[in-house]
């Protein structure tokens, strides 16, 4: 009886580290290459996200493989890596798009004609928000994902569709 239990004992151990083994990489590869969640954090997308300011976060889906190929639209909500702090990842919406010309808010010139391999972003929360009316265009390299729906809380449950305010329309578009 006892070296059936121990028997046992090892195939289930077995059993658990092929598992484990499989799980990990699989997991990993999903959340790397297709989607995560995350928490937003912040003012810089009120209303649109966060709207009852610090008493709750939205927890918002971000799909990673929609944005595999650099391809975003104006008005689409993105995370991407801070231009200023690389360890940092801001959440903002696509403004303009490479070959564009925005009028900024508080740039340093009035006028500006998104370069190629670049986008503008901004936070819904004019004033409250560092995007690139501060930095400026920002690299697609610097794309993490796209924002596809809010998770939480669940009386906001949404999906998170493209848009734009009419005031930041681009001047010209490529």
């Amino acid at each position: 009886m006892m070296a059936q239990m121990q028997g046992f004992g090892r195939r289930y151990i077995k059993a658990f580290l092929k598992g484990f083994f499989v799980a990990v990489p699989v997991t990993v590869t999903f959340l790397d290459k297709v989607a995560c969640i995350a928490r937003v954090e912040g003012v810089s997308m009120q209303p649109s996200l966060n709207p009852g300011g610090k008493q709750v976060s939205d927890v918002v889906l971000l799909n990673h493989w929609s944005i595999r190929n650099y391809e975003v639209q104006r008005g689409d909500i993105v995370s991407l890596v801070s231009p200023r702090n690389p360890e940092q990842k801001i959440i903002k919406r696509v403004i303009a798009l490479e070959g564009d010309i925005i009028k900024t808010i508080s740039y340093k010139t009035k006028y500006v004609k998104v370069p190629n391999g670049h986008i503008w972003v901004e936070g819904d929360h004019r004033g409250h928000s560092f995007d690139s009316n501060a930095f400026g265009p920002v690299s697609l390299g610097l794309l993490h994902a796209r924002a596809t729906h809010i998770l939480w809380p669940p009386e906001r449950w949404q999906k998170l569709p493209p848009k734009l305010p009419p005031e930041r329309q681009p001047l010209q578009k490529e």
